[in-house]
């Protein structure tokens, strides 16, 4: 009877023994299980990798807004805990190597580029930064206060574009996870400490929600290195609030925001829609995107009439999901993917009041600039696609165009790997390819019928930064919904053909569907 029971005690630690082993090779397992995109590119002589983290801006917690961003990027600007910043950037030197962080809503991501001779040499950097952040306090206070700095004062004096479509998230998103700048607000960048960011590290950045990406010409032992480091990350499950669902507004609704010295009036408006990259009938509304107005070219309609006709700015565009640092970027850059979209129009600054009178005699009497004329005249670009469509000669050649220049998008390994990645978060394999293939099968109809079933005009947010000489002017004829002459000089209205002419003096009568309109000081806005 002993001995049985010595025997059961026996079969007991071995099957718990066994049990013990098998359960760590599942962790084990799990440990590496991290998702990873390659990109073999063995005639590159660049190694490039990416850790995507799905935290992003909504993952700050209230009161902290900018706390994603602050802890990006005191990893990617400080030491680690055997290197300072300045000695990092002395190894790297002679290596020609960069690396860098990104925060938009939903991701975070770390972006690091080697020549292949180097890769040995600068991996352990990487592996020091992601996994062993130093936190220093002296490099807490100089990127704090850079990102401080940037609240207060960068963004609304370096570029009324980049403020004006700010503006507009933050109107568009009011009330929501999506409403805060990636930077945050003055008052929550203030209040966040060391200990916010060692926390923030260790609950959202974590190897649950990691995603890697590698290109160029690796081996596939130093892949495993790469996993099997990044396994080391805080296995803690971080819990990342859900992309918001966007509310319509009601009618059109403007808030301009009114800024001493504003170089003319930049205005950014936009509306929710229900589609994202996960969507097939994405590639129709790229077709019509497109055709309205692609990002910095002079083809699209909005950019016909409103600057090459009319030369009243520089440029004028639509976009169907975030166009990141439009105004630095001459393509579509990855590493901006979010489940919650929205349709914009962007009308560069066009001239006020002000400046129009200084130039031109016979415009002394004008009482507000051309923005209301240049935001009339695209959403009635918008109300015209949707109500007449596309026709048969333009839709073939905006489908062509589209073809050919999506391939721009992918034209390095970093932004072919950084399409992969999206690609993966919108459940797609490769997305850029996938479009292509769509494109080829797309029909008149399909673009016109998609346009109908997601573009509108009678309900969208606007934003206008504009200098405090137009705003109250510019407010009163907006919440009049006034006649609104285009105004030129007699030189160049005299040269031009009695078509555009009679155009113009349809925008002019064009009603919008206001429903609001507020002045907001620039002093006040992101606080």
């Amino acid at each position: 009877m002993f001995s049985k029971r010595i025997c059961a005690v026996l079969n007991e630690k071995f099957h718990f023994a066994v049990k013990s082993i098998f359960l760590s090779l599942i962790m084990l397992t799990f440990s590496f299980s991290q998702e990873v995109v390659e990109l073999n590119l063995p005639n590159s002589n660049k190694v490039v990798i990416k850790l995507m983290f799905t935290n992003g801006s909504i993952s700050d917690p209230a009161g902290r807004e900018g706390l994603t961003q602050l802890t990006s990027s005191l990893i990617t600007q400080g030491g680690t805990g055997e290197l300072s910043f300045s000695d990092i950037q002395d190894k790297i030197y002679p290596m020609a190597a960069s690396y860098s962080s990104s925060v938009d809503k939903e991701v975070t991501i770390f972006t690091f580029s080697v020549h292949e001779d180097w890769l040995d040499e600068f991996y352990p950097i990487l592996q020091g930064l992601i996994l062993n952040p130093s936190f220093a306090e002296s490099d807490f206070e100089r990127v704090k206060a850079n990102q401080q700095n940037y609240v207060d004062q960068v963004v609304k004096a370096s570029s009324d574009e980049e403020y004006s479509k700010m503006t507009l998230e933050d109107l568009l998103f009011r009330g929501i996870n999506y409403q805060h700048m990636v930077n945050g607000r003055s008052g929550s960048v203030k209040s966040i400490t060391p200990d916010d960011v060692k926390n923030h590290y260790k609950n959202f950045f974590t190897k649950n929600n990691l995603m890697i990406g590698i290109a160029g010409n690796y081996a596939a032992e130093f892949l495993e290195m790469l996993k099997k480091d990044m396994a080391i990350l805080p296995g803690t499950q971080p819990d990342i609030p859900n992309a918001p669902r966007i509310e319509m507004p009601k009618g059109v609704n403007v808030e301009i925001i009114s800024k001493d010295g504003a170089f003319g009036s930049a205005i950014f408006t936009g509306f929710p829609i229900d589609i994202t990259r996960s969507n097939d009938e994405f590639a129709a509304l790229m077709v019509a995107n497109s055709y309205l107005g692609e990002h910095r070219k002079s083809y699209g309609q909005l950019y016909q009439k409103i600057r090459e006709i009319r030369s009243m700015n520089y440029g004028d565009y639509s976009y169907i999901e975030w166009y990141d640092n439009g105004g630095g970027n001459m393509l579509p850059p990855p590493g901006v993917p979010r489940h919650s979209n929205y349709f914009s129009l962007w009308i560069r600054p066009v001239q006020i009041a002000k400046q129009l009178k200084m130039q031109y005699e016979e415009l002394k009497d004008v009482k507000i600039g051309h923005a209301l004329f240049a935001l009339k005249m695209a959403i009635r670009e918008v109300d015209k696609i949707v109500n007449e469509g596309m026709s048969q000669e333009d839709f073939e050649a905006t489908r062509d165009f589209l073809k050919s220049y999506m391939k721009l998008y992918i034209s390095t390994p970093s932004t072919q790997l950084g399409y992969l990645m999206d690609s993966r978060f919108y459940g797609r394999k490769d997305y850029i390819n996938e479009m292509d293939k769509l494109l080829s099968k797309l029909t008149l109809e399909d673009v016109n019928n998609t346009v109908k079933k997601y573009l509108q005009v009678d309900n969208m947010n606007i934003a206008i930064v504009t200098d405090v000489s137009e705003a109250e002017s510019l407010a009163e004829a907006l919440r009049n919904n006034e006649y609104s002459p285009m105004s030129y000089s007699n030189l160049v209205k005299e040269n031009l053909p009695e078509d555009v002419l009679t155009e113009d003096e349809e925008v002019a009568n064009y009603k919008l569907n206001v429903n609001s309109v507020k002045i907001i000081n620039s002093e006040d806005t992101f606080k």
